[in-house]
C-alpha cells in the first residue's frame, strides 16, 4: 500500500512511496504528529541518484520489522536535498558538527520542534565499524525518549543554539588582485603533479577551480614559479578526460573518482558537474585545446540525448546503479570487448580502454579508460559507435528527471558559451528552450520555485543559487541571441534576490532562503563554493555580469551589490581557495574589466559575423560580448554605438572607457589583445 509519498513529485521521494515505513514529507502537519504523539521525528534525506541512499532503503525502509519500529516509535520524514537544500543545509551542519564527517543518506532525530539531538549518515543492518545497526539506534533514542525525554528536549536546543551561534558573517577582507595571486600559489602547492586534480581520493572534479584558473591565466599569461596556471588546468583536464570519470563511449562525467588516479568513478552522473565541466572545457577548446574541443563536443551533445527532457528542460542526474548493482552499464571484461568486436577489434579496445583480466574495478570488470588517442581514427569510430550500440542494448541506470532551476540555469549558461566558442546554434537553441521552460514554468507570481517533473511545477520555493545561476544563463542567452527579453528576465530575477535574500545587518552578505520562505530551525546562509556554486557566488557573478550589459541606473546598482559581495571574501579566497573557485573566478573578471564588446551591423552582415567570431574566441572568461544592429530597442550595450561609415563596427570598453571602434576581424582580436 502506497505512503504519503504517493503523490510526490520527486523521482527519490517515489522511490520510497511503497515503503513499509509510514512516510511523510516536510510539512508543519508531520511536525504536528509528532507532538500529539509526542515522539522524536525521523528525518531522512537523500537523493535519487545516491547509491547508498538505495542501500540503506533496501536493508532497512524495506524491511516490515525495521519499519515496524520507526512507525511506532518516530514521526518518520523523507526529503530530496535537490529539491529542499534549504533543510539539507540546516541538519548537515548539525551532522557534521555531531560526527565530524556528512554525507547521504542522513539520518537525524529531532525534536517536534525541528532541533536536531542525534544525526549521522549511513547505518547498517548489523554493527560496523563502530557504527550499532539502525534498529539498536532506534532502539536507544525511542528508550531515551520515553525515559529521559525534558533532557533530550533540552540538549536539542543547546544544540540549535551553538549552530546559529557558530555562523557569524564573514569579516570584510578584500579579494584583490593580491588575494588572486596568492590563491594561484596555494593552489600550485596543492596540485596532485602525478594525476591532476587536487587533494587525495575521494577525488572531485575541481570544476569551479580550473575556470578560475583559467580566467587568471588570460588575464596574466604564465606565472614564473613553479606550473602555471594554464599547465595545471591542462593537466588535470587531460586526467580526467582519460580516466575512468569520464564516459568514453558517450561522452559526460560521473559525480567523482574513488581513488586519486580518476580509474574508478562513483558512476551516477549530475546535471551541474557536467554543466561546470561544459564550460571549462569549452573555455580550454577557446584556447586551441583539441582535447578541450573534443571533450566540449561529446558533453554538450551528452546532455542534449541523455539528459533533455520532453519539456525542453535538463534532468538532474543518472543513477549510480543499475538493477540494484553499481556501474552495471558501464563496466567491461575482455570477453565482453571480444563478443561485441571480433577477437582483433576486441584486443585492441582492451588494449586502448585499459580492459585487464584483473580488472579496475569489481569481479574483473573494468571502466574504460583512454590514456592516448588511438593511432587510427577510423578503427576508433568504428569501434567506439559498436561498443555504445551493445551498451544500449543492456540495462540502464534510472534517471532523476526532475527539473531543478539552479541546476539549469548553469546548463544554458554552458551550453550558450560552448557554442559561441565552436559555433554550434543548435547548443544555443537547446539553451533557449531549458529558459523558456523555466520561465513559463518555474517562475510563479514573479518568484522562482526550486523545481519541476513532467511539466508540473513542485511547491517548493527557489533558494538563492536559483536565483544566481539562473540569471547568469539569461544573461548568456542576451549575449549569445541580443534579444532584449532575457536581459530584462534576468534583471527582474537580480532585482527579486537582491530585495529577498540579502543580509540588512550586514552588507555583502545573503541568506540562501528568501526573507519570506519557511523558517527552519537556523537560516541557512553558506557561503563556500562546494559541489555547485555558492548562492552567493552565483548571484555576485550575475550582478557583475548584469551591471556590464544593463542599463546606467541599473549599472551602478548591481556593480556595488557585486562589489560589497566581493568585500567579504578575501580571507575564504587566501585560506581556502579550493573552496572559492566562483569566487576567485567573479573576481578575475572584475580584475579583467568590465571588459565590454560590443558589435554592431546588418542581421546579414558577414563583417558583422566575423567580428562576433573574433569576440567569442579572444575575450577572456568574465568578458561581455554581443552583436545586433544600430538602434537596437533594449540592448543597453549597443546604444549610441554607430557603425563606422557604412562598415560594421566592434567597440571595446574596459572599465567603463572605450578604444575608438574598429572594423575588421584583426584589429579586434589586437585591441583584445593589449
Amino acid at each position: 500500500m502506497a505512503n504519503r509519498l504517493a503523490d510526490a513529485t520527486s523521482p527519490y521521494l517515489l522511490q520510497h512511496s511503497d515503503n513499509p515505513v509510514d512516510w511523510w514529507p516536510w510539512t508543519p502537519e508531520a511536525f504536528e504528529e509528532a507532538r500529539q504523539r509526542d515522539v522524536p521525528v525521523l528525518l531522512s534525506i537523500g537523493y535519487a541518484a545516491c547509491h547508498w541512499c538505495h542501500v540503506m532503503a533496501h536493508e532497512s525502509f524495506e524491511d516490515p520489522e525495521t519499519a515496524r519500529l520507526m512507525n511506532e516509535n518516530f514521526v518518520n520524514i523523507k526529503v530530496d536535498r535537490e529539491e529542499r537544500p534549504d533543510i539539507d543545509a540546516v541538519y548537515m551542519e548539525a551532522t557534521q558538527a555531531m560526527t565530524g564527517q556528512g554525507g547521504w543518506p542522513m539520518t537525524c532525530f529531532l525534536t517536534p520542534d525541528g532541533e536536531p539531538f542525534h544525526c549521522g549518515t549511513y547505518y547498517p543492518t548489523a554493527p560496523m565499524s563502530g557504527l550499532p545497526s539502525f534498529r539498536q539506534l532506534l532502539d536507544a533514542v525511542a528508550q531515551a525518549w520515553a525515559g529521559r525525554g525534558d533532557e533530550v528536549r533540552k540538549a536539542a536546543a543547546r544544540i540549535a543554539e551553538q549552530l546559529s551561534a557558530q555562523r557569524a558573517p564573514l569579516p570584510e577582507s578584500i579579494l584583490d588582485e593580491e588575494v588572486l595571486a596568492e590563491a594561484v600559489a596555494r593552489l600550485q602547492v596543492e596540485f596532485d603533479s602525478a594525476n591532476g586534480g587536487f587533494g587525495g581520493a575521494p577525488k572531485f572534479p575541481p570544476s569551479m577551480v580550473l575556470e578560475f584558473l583559467l580566467r587568471h591565466h588570460e588575464r596574466i599569461g604564465s606565472s614564473d614559479g613553479g606550473r602555471s596556471a594554464l599547465e595545471l588546468v591542462e593537466a588535470t583536464c587531460s586526467a580526467m578526460a582519460r580516466g575512468g570519470i569520464y564516459d568514453q563511449l558517450a561522452g559526460g562525467f560521473a559525480r567523482y573518482s574513488v581513488d586519486p588516479s580518476w580509474v574508478v568513478p562513483h558512476f551516477e552522473k549530475m546535471l551541474y558537474d557536467n554543466a561546470l565541466l561544459l564550460r571549462v572545457y569549452a573555455h580550454l577548446a577557446r584556447l586551441g585545446s583539441p582535447l578541450g574541443e573534443r571533450v566540449t563536443r561529446e558533453v554538450a551533445e551528452f546532455l542534449l540525448h541523455e539528459m533533455r527532457t520532453p519539456e525542453g528542460g535538463f534532468a538532474a542526474s543518472l543513477d549510480a546503479d543499475t538493477e540494484g548493482v553499481e556501474g552495471l552499464t558501464y563496466v567491461w571484461t575482455p570477453d565482453q570487448l571480444r563478443e561485441v568486436l571480433g577477437a582483433d577489434d576486441g584486443a585492441w579496445a582492451a588494449q586502448l580502454f585499459e580492459v585487464t583480466r584483473a580488472g579496475t574495478f569489481e569481479h574483473g570488470t573494468s571502466t574504460l579508460q583512454l590514456e592516448r588517442d588511438p593511432d587510427d581514427p577510423a578503427r576508433w569510430r568504428r569501434v567506439r559507435e559498436r561498443l555504445r550500440e551493445a551498451r544500449d542494448r543492456r540495462p540502464q541506470p534510472g534517471k532523476d528527471d526532475k527539473v531543478v532551476t539552479a541546476w539549469n540555469g548553469m546548463a544554458i549558461t554552458a551550453l550558450t558559451e560552448a557554442a559561441a566558442v565552436l559555433d554550434e546554434p543548435r547548443w544555443i537553441d537547446a539553451a533557449a528552450q531549458a529558459a523558456d521552460l523555466l520561465l513559463e514554468r518555474h517562475l510563479v507570481d514573479g518568484r522562482l520555485r526550486r523545481t519541476s517533473r513532467n511539466g508540473v511545477v513542485g511547491t517548493a520555493g527557489g533558494v538563492l543559487e536559483d536565483y544566481g545561476c539562473f540569471a547568469d544563463g539569461l544573461l548568456s542567452l542576451h549575449q549569445a541571441t541580443g534579444g532584449s527579453r532575457w536581459l530584462q528576465a534576468a534583471c527582474s530575477l537580480l532585482d527579486t534576490a537582491l530585495e529577498q535574500f540579502a543580509d540588512a545587518e550586514h552588507p555583502g552578505m545573503f541568506y540562501d532562503t528568501a526573507a519570506d520562505a519557511e523558517a527552519l530551525v537556523r537560516r541557512p546562509s553558506d557561503p563556500t563554493d562546494n559541489a555547485s556554486p555558492a548562492g552567493a557566488s552565483a548571484l555576485t557573478s550575475a550582478l557583475l555580469t548584469a551591471a556590464a550589459l544593463a542599463g546606467m541606473d541599473a549599472t551602478a546598482r548591481y556593480r556595488g551589490a557585486a562589489e560589497q559581495a566581493l568585500s567579504r571574501v578575501g580571507l575564504l579566497a587566501q585560506r581556502a581557495p579550493r573552496f572559492a573557485g566562483h569566487w576567485l573566478s567573479v573576481a578575475e573578471a572584475r580584475a579583467h574589466g568590465p571588459l565590454q564588446v560590443a558589435v554592431v551591423g546588418e542581421a546579414e552582415d558577414g563583417d558583422r559575423a566575423a567580428l562576433l567570431a573574433a569576440a567569442r574566441r579572444h575575450a577572456p572568461g568574465g568578458a561581455v560580448a554581443l552583436a545586433g544592429e544600430p538602434g537596437a530597442t533594449g540592448v543597453p550595450l549597443l546604444a549610441g554605438r554607430p557603425l563606422v561609415g557604412e562598415a560594421a563596427a566592434a567597440y571595446v570598453c574596459r572599465g567603463y572607457v572605450c578604444d575608438r571602434p574598429v572594423t575588421t576581424a584583426e584589429d579586434l582580436v589586437e585591441s583584445l589583445a593589449r
